[in-house]
């Protein structure tokens, strides 16, 4: 038997300042600190996650979204975030399109924004 189904989760991001990155996830994102460890990271509880910024001073840029919150209800969580700064994207693409930074897709509203490192981060609220 596996035991992957009750371990906990730690999403690792890549970060080039990391003073930068942890006002944002503090400040505009609300994210309770657990602290730093030894190999640099420092690390926030999130639900039953970790969500573990890494400094690496080149960073990366991945193409999709690395890390998607789970909302009870999307325009109340975007208009927090703008209110604390946070940008969201707009997208008019084929099968791809926002209306007031939302997407619906199949079984979800989904709306994207930025951290300050450039990592693609999501909110996303389930719809019956």
């Amino acid at each position: 038997m596996s035991t992957f189904p009750s371990t906990e989760v730690t999403c690792i991001l890549p970060v080039k300042e990391m003073e930068r990155a942890r006002r944002f996830y503090e400040r505009s994102l609300g994210l309770q600190p657990v602290g730093s460890k030894v190999d640099g990271k420092f690390v926030y509880r999130c639900g039953g996650t970790e969500i573990a910024l890494f400094p690496k001073p080149e960073g990366t840029k991945a193409q999709h979204t690395a890390l998607s919150f789970r909302v009870a209800n999307i325009a109340d969580a975007i208009a927090l975030l703008k209110s604390r700064g946070v940008t969201f994207a707009d997208y008019d693409y084929p099968g791809l399109k926002t209306i007031g930074h939302v997407c619906v897709l199949g079984s979800e509203k989904a709306a994207w924004f930025e951290d300050t490192e450039g990592n693609i981060l999501c909110l996303h609220e389930d719809v019956g």
